[in-house]
């Protein structure tokens, strides 16, 4: 995710160097060809251009909206993720039972939620399609990570586990019916914002949308200078690199945006939220190894 820090130019001049570049020696060529071999008639009315990227304005401003709403989707259920791995926490320490065996039922709610933060980071790295099993292999016991082998996607599998010692508590008498239920619950609404993450990044912006507007937008740019090269002369070409540039940039953003997991600058920080929870949980089970708040020195965090 872009901070509130000063964005590089040369990450944003980098999204469009190339278009830049194109634009730029077609711009030259059309002026050249106006200047020097005096063929006027190349020129087009102002209206041509002006209607064409009216048009291709609400295209792009459609497009963008939806691409933030995807972002914004993804933003708001991994906020989801982390009130209800706090309220898992919660829930395990506080209805577990331990009147009997305190020592296996404190080994029990440590197992619990270190298993909760490896899923949150599991989840994530997965999303961006990374093996998460070196990063989760801290949380985990090597029966759990045997356990993994057998799923493809190990967040699965995590979530599997905790239902399994949800039901293991029920059978000890740590939990009775009632607070097994509310665990469950809880266990639910993981899955649900787990499948949530999944449909945005399983599912693809309609590509024919995406090649018209490209379309659009490029045939714009390829009017612009024949309805510029009349009213501005020699300044024609860094007019319709600034107006090129502007759409380009605009595009870019949508592209951007529309796929949070995709491990990029613009993406959703799962990483970033994941180590947040992660502090939390250690902090609520007075564990003496807190991770520190994750503080990116670059003007983005993962």
């Amino acid at each position: 995710m872009l901070l509130k820090k000063n964005i590089p130019f040369k990450y944003v001049f980098g999204k469009i160097k190339y278009e830049i570049v194109v634009v730029t020696l077609y711009g030259i060529v059309i002026e050249i060809i106006y200047q020097n071999f005096h063929i006027t008639n190349i020129s087009i009315p102002m209206t041509v251009p002006t209607v064409l990227g009216t048009i291709l304005s609400l295209l792009l401003a459609f497009r963008s909206n939806q691409a933030y709403d995807r972002w914004w989707e993804a933003r708001i259920i991994w906020g989801a993720i982390v009130n209800d791995s706090r309220t898992l926490a919660r829930q395990v320490l506080s209805l577990v039972n331990d009147q009997y065996n305190s020592q296996e039922v404190e080994g029990f709610r440590e197992k619990f939620i270190k298993r909760q933060m490896a899923w949150c980071y599991a989840l994530g790295l997965e999303l961006r399609e990374k093996d998460p099993i070196p990063t989760i292999s801290k949380f985990l016991s090597e029966e759990e990570l045997t356990y993994l082998k057998r799923y493809n996607n190990s967040h699965v599998a995590l979530l599997d586990l905790h239902a399994k010692d949800i039901n293991l508590a029920l059978r000890e008498g740590w939990v009775n019916n009632f607070q097994q239920i509310e665990l469950d619950r809880t266990l639910t609404r993981l899955t649900d914002s787990m499948g949530k993450c999944e449909r945005i990044k399983n599912t693809v912006f309609p590509s024919t949308y995406s090649l018209y507007t490209h379309l659009a937008l490029n045939l714009f740019i390829i009017l612009l200078p024949f309805g510029l090269v009349e009213w501005f002369g020699f300044i024609m070409v860094p007019v319709l690199v600034v107006i090129a540039a502007s759409f380009f940039l605009i595009e870019k953003m949508a592209i951007h945006l529309q796929d949070p997991f995709e491990n990029k600058p613009t993406d959703t920080p799962v990483l970033s939220i994941s180590r947040n929870i992660e502090r939390d949980l250690r902090q609520m089970l007075q564990d003496s190894q807190v991770p520190t708040a994750y503080e990116s020195k670059e003007f983005y965090i993962l």
